[in-house]
């Protein structure tokens, strides 16, 4: 993970295939961590708990998958421009090789690869780093559901239960699909290869020291208290919809919606119809991830409207040159007027 956050600072394009040795919990970019993420369960069974710098939804990294990591320099004209077309371009590899391992699989825009009955054996997510734009995935060789059910944050244990089931039913893996796991270099040697048919012949190269230098620092920040915690949210709770009210015609609330592109959660404080401060979070992806900021500060002051508050976005959008797949204003002004 470390590896290629370092590579997109320095400019360095590449193609990274990795399989941790520990187990890891990657929190999104976007996520509030603590509302999404069992951390005491983390810590009593020696979890890591790190926030990537690439939007998405929680997972659970270890080494039964195989994770891709494509580095390119924004300015290479040898790529296509737009989020959209990027995916399609990781897709393809990630697709045939898990045809190429007996899985008949398929890319479901916007981010993922399914089987042909609708069970997941990928998430892709991407985001610009420094001058580049990296995008991830992963080819999942065996899952584990039950702990991918453990380290997420739920109301109750039978809610527990229900993801867990929820995980069996939609989410799958080469041994499930096939009831062969595959060596790992063979899976990896047919990424490189179907990568090498979209991207040009790649050669194995090694890392040079200032990589792992830039990679030792950057884990002192992404796994700080500071950079892990840093979108917290003004309200607490763990439901999808709270209100509190802190006088006459001021409330605070929050809630979750539920959008193509992932799931948005609005905290705000109203006076009568007016934002007077925002919060928004979520497992979605957003291009440059910095703009959030903006979006938040285009909308204080504004009249909680949702053609007014699409207005406001799509103003951003445009002048800030925002892409959000399967995200558009629309959805974050209905996420912010439905948050009542």
């Amino acid at each position: 993970m470390l590896i290629f956050h370092a590579l997109a600072r320095m400019g360095s394009e590449g193609l990274i295939l990795v399989s941790p040795a520990e187990r890891i919990v990657s929190v999104g970019y976007f996520q509030d961590t603590d509302k999404v993420v069992d951390l005491e369960y983390c810590r009593k069974n020696g979890i890591s708990v790190m926030r990537r710098e690439i939007g998405g939804g929680t997972t659970l990294l270890d080494r039964n998958q195989i994770f891709f990591q494509l580095i390119l320099r924004r300015d290479n004209p040898e790529f296509p421009r737009g989020i959209s077309s990027l995916y399609r371009l990781i897709a393809d590899p990630c697709v045939d090789t898990y045809r190429q391992l007996g899985v008949r699989a398929l890319f479901r825009p916007v981010n993922d690869i399914v089987t042909e009955e609708g069970r997941k054996v990928s998430g892709l997510g991407g985001a610009d780093i420094g001058e580049c734009v990296v995008f991830v995935g992963n080819v999942i060789l065996d899952f584990d559901s039950r702990e991918m059910a453990n380290i997420l944050k739920v109301p109750s244990e039978k809610f527990r239960d229900k993801v867990h089931k929820s995980l069996e039913d939609n989410v799958s893996s080469v041994v499930k699909e096939t009831g062969r796991r595959p060596p790992r270099r063979e899976a990896e040697d047919l990424l490189i290869e179907n990568f090498g048919k979209r991207i040009g012949r790649l050669r194995e190269a090694p890392l040079e020291s200032k990589v792992y230098e830039m990679a030792r620092e950057l884990e002192t920040k992404m796994m700080s208290d500071e950079f892990l915690f840093r979108r917290r949210d003004k309200t607490a709770g763990d439901a999808s919809y709270m209100k509190v009210k802190i006088s006459s015609g001021t409330q605070v609330s929050e809630r979750s919606y539920k959008a193509p592109g992932g799931l948005i959660t609005v905290t705000h404080a109203v006076e009568g119809d007016i934002i007077k401060d925002i919060s928004i979070s979520g497992d979605f992806t957003l291009y440059p991830k910095e703009r959030l900021r903006d979006i938040e500060g285009s909308l204080v002051g504004a009249v909680r409207d949702v053609s007014g508050i699409e207005e406001v976005i799509s103003k951003v959008y445009h002048e800030l040159s925002i892409e959000s797949p399967g995200l558009t204003p629309l959805h974050f002004a209905e996420a912010i007027c439905k948050a009542d």
